[in-house]
């Protein structure tokens, strides 16, 4: 097939990218600037690619017109995987939800008017498992949908909720015959490329690097990104994918106690640094006046949340690794590419 895969230079993208080549697809992928042409190509070699050099690229942002007929013109297949995703809070949530929502609905228009016949979505679980009632014990599947106007949920929460729900609002309304899934990880690890990697990714640098003097008392969703990729290209081609939404997860979620452990059983001398004192909620407030990004965190510190990926693998034969392969696969890869210190 003919495969376009949006933001090309992401995480997420660039491993869907690895395995859409390895099973002989054509590819092209967007990029906010043709600068990072060569960056996308060194992530692919990066990860073992041997037909990089056959991959086309479009330039083509979110936040604008320009570029998305051109990027979907003769294409099969889209797996619209860019969304913004900072490490810091932005100033106002439509600085993300905005982008989030027209870019999606801009790669949709572009797909219907190109006569694409399925578009793949990456949204996420911040598009389920959020604004609901604190007390709930029950893992989270596709069916739920997360509040986006309840207090205190984040402005990427709200991002991923919003911009998902549009695009399913516009297949119904308007998407003519372009067939829809989406895709919805928990925290995405497993193996870096290089310098483009998730925002999940920081906290295992991080703990790595030793500026974690303790870890908080969260639990969220591992899994792999190898897996989230496979998944993509399932959901791509599958026809009982199409109109589905799949939580992707690895399995019962982790704390983060449990991931600085599973990072010192596994790394050894590697993960010396990594601490598994739990921080008092107090600690983590008075760090959160000097680190936007543990600011981030805040409304998050005792909350438990737990998600099953069983349609997925029922629907679609879908076989994640586990969480704790994927908390070591992301550990081994950011010490061997010399991400964190030594």
């Amino acid at each position: 097939m003919n495969v376009l895969v949006t933001g090309g230079s992401g995480f997420i993208a660039s491993h869907c990218i690895l395995q859409l080549l390895d099973q002989g697809h054509t590819v092209r992928t967007t990029v906010r600037s043709a600068r990072r042409e060569a960056d996308v190509r060194a992530l692919l070699v990066a990860g073992g690619a041997t037909r990089a050099a056959e991959v086309s690229f479009v330039v083509a942002d979110l936040e604008s017109d320009a570029g998305w007929a051109e990027a979907c013109a003769g294409i099969d297949r889209v797996l619209h995987v860019a969304s913004p995703f900072p490490a810091t809070l932005p100033k106002h949530a439509d600085e993300l939800v905005v982008p989030a929502r027209e870019g999606a609905l801009r790669v949709l228009r572009a797909a219907r008017d190109a006569k694409v016949q399925r578009v793949v979505l990456t949204s996420s679980f911040a598009a389920i498992g959020y604004g609901h009632d604190e007390l709930r014990t029950e893992p989270y599947d596709e069916t739920s949908w997360t509040n986006p106007d309840a207090p205190a949920v984040a402005a990427y929460v709200k991002s991923k909720a919003i911009a998902e729900k549009a695009a399913w609002d516009f297949i119904a309304r308007e998407g003519g015959g372009l067939e829809m899934t989406s895709v919805c990880p928990v925290g995405v690890f497993g193996p870096v490329l290089g310098r483009d990697y998730s925002t999940s990714i920081l906290l295992v640098q991080r703990m790595l690097d030793g500026k974690m003097p303790g870890v908080p008392k969260m639990w969220f969703g591992v899994v792999d990104v190898r897996d989230v990729a496979d998944l993509h290209l399932r959901a791509m081609v599958d026809p009982a994918a199409k109109g589905e939404r799949f939580l992707a997860s690895s399995g019962d979620f982790m704390s983060i106690k449990e991931i600085a452990q599973a990072l010192k059983d596994g790394l050894g001398h590697a993960a010396r640094r990594v601490r598994t004192l739990q921080l008092p909620k107090l600690a983590i407030w008075l760090g959160s006046k000097l680190d936007p990004a543990v600011k981030q965190i805040l409304p998050e510190l005792g909350k438990q949340r737990n998600g099953t990926s069983a349609k997925a693998q029922k629907l679609l034969g879908w076989t994640p690794r586990s969480n704790r392969d994927a908390i070591v696969a992301t550990g081994e890869s950011l010490v061997r590419l010399g991400l964190v210190r030594a």
